[in-house]
């Protein structure tokens, strides 16, 4: 468990400059209140960057914490929230009066050892409309240590964002691992009959709120994918009756289409460092692998092997592409060189093996297995090895990791029997354990979930 005497320590954030987090949320830190016996030298595990619980140990006993109001009003959702995001990763268990505030700089620790929490996040909020203020502190209660001391600022529309920090703040310093909490999830909303559903593309928090069309459903949309770094979206539309991949612009609503090819274009992925995109391109009965530039960069083939190629997706070091081909008889995994060549199969499970994509950690791959018992979800090692299946159903398709590889979403799909009339589509999650599997909430029928990176 890490103890941040500047109250700020290793807090990052992609476009955080000068203490400012890029979306209006202004950042300062709170002066560490250690209230451990005086001159006492920290408990051993306290340094810095160093966890005394880790992920493996808080499946098996979430870690007990107290999260008392921060207030009124938006105060007491933002506390909602926060002990939805913790309560819902499975690692913790919220304890103790969440409707009553505290003093956050001078907490009783004994009534929360009553409790049995090892952690208190106390919080207060000031301020309304416009602009709101949270001044939150983290503490062991076990050691009386502050762990975190922060002021956010920001306008009143931006609580909910704030609220979503303060959870993987809560998350780095008691796991040692960063949180996925203020993150989006892009995905195809589905409506009407099974045999005749509109497609709109969609974008949500990840805990359902803030949730927007962002294409009208005159045209199939499939597989929409985040840039790493920008707010673009590349995704497949039948725009025109012509299947291709497009640039979707968060910012302006703004598509274009990415790569001029003779043949419909599909299973879009971006390049680790958001160059490029890699994605399939039909030829004949069959697809390659093409990479197209962004920016007016040209095109490159990289598969030619007289198979469908198909699903590709980069390694996190961008060294490495992962696809699903049949030129072995059958859909089964391959991992190449980013360039192309020297393709070698990894998947030996019963079955057909699809839709790869590979942990932003690097150790696993996540696949869709179709095999005589229905479709299954599973993950591997990037050569192959230690197999996991971590859900099944009717239908499960389409995983896609959090930023921090520990969870993984998906689109599981009923039947609806022989009429197809209870034919249902939903997202749901489920940790790369196996565990805390669960529905993810949208408004209506849901599929093809793609997790964005932390905002910037």
């Amino acid at each position: 468990m890490s103890i941040i005497t500047d109250g700020n320590q290793g807090l990052s954030r992609r476009g955080l400059i000068g203490g400012t987090i890029a979306g209006g949320i202004v950042m300062s830190p709170l002066a560490a209140l250690a209230q451990g016996a005086p001159g006492a030298p920290p408990p051993a595990g306290s340094q810095p960057g160093e966890a005394e619980i880790t992920v493996d140990q808080a499946r098996t006993a979430p870690i007990p914490i107290a999260i008392p109001s921060f207030g009124p009003g938006i105060g007491q959702q933002m506390t909602q929230v926060i002990s939805d995001d913790l309560a819902g990763c499975g690692l913790f268990k919220p304890v103790g009066d969440q409707s009553t505030p505290v003093d956050p700089g001078t907490p009783n620790f004994d009534l929360y050892k009553s409790l049995g929490a090892h952690a208190l996040a106390a919080g207060t909020t000031s301020g309304s409309g416009s602009s709101v203020r949270v001044e939150f502190r983290l503490w062991n209660v076990l050691t009386g240590q502050q762990l975190q001391g922060t002021a956010y600022t920001a306008s009143g529309g931006n609580w909910r964002r704030i609220a979503h920090i303060i959870a993987d703040v809560i998350y780095e310093r008691m796991l040692g691992d960063k949180g996925y909490f203020d993150t989006r999830i892009a995905y195809v909303a589905r409506s009407g009959p099974r045999s005749h559903q509109t497609t709109r593309l969609a974008i949500m928090d990840q805990d359902g709120a803030n949730s927007r069309y962002l294409t009208g459903g005159e045209w199939l949309v499939l597989t929409p994918r985040f840039h790493p770094t920008r707010d673009e979206i590349a995704f497949m539309s039948y725009a025109n009756d012509r299947p291709r991949v497009y640039l979707y612009d968060l910012g302006s609503g703004r598509q274009q289409i990415l790569g001029e090819f003779a043949g419909i274009s599909f299973a879009p992925r971006f390049a680790p460092d958001g160059s490029s995109v890699v994605m399939s391109v039909t030829r004949g009965g069959g697809s390659d692998i093409y990479t197209v530039g962004l920016g007016g960069g040209g095109s490159h083939q990289l598969t030619n092997s007289g198979a469908i190629d198909t699903s590709p997706c980069y390694s996190p070091d961008g060294s490495q592409i992962v696809f699903t081909s049949d030129r072995g008889g059958s859909p089964q995994l391959y991992v190449m060189s980013a360039g192309g060549g020297g393709a070698r199969r990894i998947s030996y499970g019963s079955g057909q093996y699809e839709s790869p994509v590979w942990s932003p950690r690097g150790d696993l791959i996540a696949f869709v297995r179709i095999g005589s018992g229905g479709f299954s979800i599973g993950v591997m090692a990037p050569d192959g090895t230690g197999e996991r299946i971590l859900t099944q159903g009717f239908t499960v398709e389409s995983p896609t990791f959090c930023p921090n590889g520990r969870v993984l979403a998906y689109c599981r799909q009923t039947s609806g029997g022989a009429s197809g009339a209870g034919f249902s589509s939903s997202l749901g999650q489920i940790d790369i354990a196996g565990f805390n599997e669960r529905v993810m909430h949208t408004a209506g029928g849901a599929s093809d979930p793609a997790w964005s990176p932390l905002k910037g």
